[in-house]
């Protein structure tokens, strides 16, 4: 239990919708911790700022969304291997003079999908669409699961062959096939595992990717929560079985939370009851 109430936030733009806030309050509650936790909008050009008048008001710590985890990265003055490597940051603590950058991301999607989903990853193949902070948050957390292939693919496929070269390393180490294949041209070929971790559901878009990458023995999953994207919905047609990111946004909080206050709170029934609304 602590005395002193510590404040936390949220950063993003649009940051209306986050569940966040909501989050970390239940998780507060659950552990006897005593916080604030609100959501910032921060304009676009004002993230260092944003982040600045946080510290003068004495925040301990900050989650950080779209679009600036590149942008938290670069801010931080120290950085936990997973931040490192993804060269994004999703929380941020606040410690003395210094600013720490972590990134939960990948931490949280691997615990969706293997705790929740019940998902070995294991020798699967997968297939991860996007170049931005989020695929780069997730990378390195499954490497480390040992799929037998990990193939990327983006709009901009230069991006993806940017990352193929940064991450080749790693997938070597655990001795990951690490494919780029164009967007468009995904070839009927099987995949165990397809995740959206693009803008595009948020922002009711299409993918433009071959349908013939869903089986009716494949999981998607798409990284934004709280509505039935594009994504899902073509998934679906396919047979696939799907998923939605609201199990990794709570599991990547429960890592925040873990940083913060050393304390691993309890995530399957916050799921379930935010699953229910």
């Amino acid at each position: 239990m602590t005395d002193l109430k510590k404040h936390f936030a949220v950063i993003g733009n649009p940051i209306h919708h986050s569940l966040s806030p909501q989050i970390h309050r239940t998780f507060a509650k659950e552990t006897g911790f005593d916080i604030e936790y609100e959501a910032v909008l921060s304009p676009l050009d004002e993230f260092k700022n944003t982040i600045h008048k946080l510290i003068a008001q004495k925040l301990s710590g900050a989650n950080v969304t779209l679009p600036f985890k590149k942008e938290a990265y670069e801010l931080a003055t120290t950085h936990s291997s997973h931040a490192k490597i993804a060269e994004a940051v999703n929380t941020l603590e606040f410690k003395d003079d210094q600013i720490i950058g972590h990134n939960t991301d990948g931490v949280g999607l691997v615990r969706d999908l293997e705790q929740n989903l019940n998902i070995n990853l294991k020798s699967k193949k997968i297939l991860l669409i996007g170049a931005g902070g989020a695929a780069e948050g997730v990378i390195y957390s499954l490497l480390e699961k040992e799929p037998s292939e990990l193939t990327l693919t983006n709009r901009t496929i230069e991006k993806s062959h940017v990352i193929q070269n940064k991450m080749d390393v790693h997938a070597k180490s655990f001795d990951v096939n690490l494919n780029v294949i164009e967007i468009a041209k995904c070839p009927n070929q099987y995949f165990d595992l397809i995740i959206n971790a693009t803008s595009t559901s948020l922002n009711n878009s299409d993918l433009a990717i071959n349908h013939k990458v869903f089986h009716k023995s494949s999981l998607a999953y798409d990284m934004t929560y709280g509505k039935e994207t594009s994504f899902i919905r073509e998934a679906q047609s396919q047979g696939s079985k799907t998923s939605d990111g609201l199990g990794m946004l709570v599991e990547q909080a429960a890592e925040a939370f873990f940083i913060w206050h050393h304390i691993k709170p309890k995530t399957k029934s916050l799921i379930e009851s935010l699953r229910a609304l």
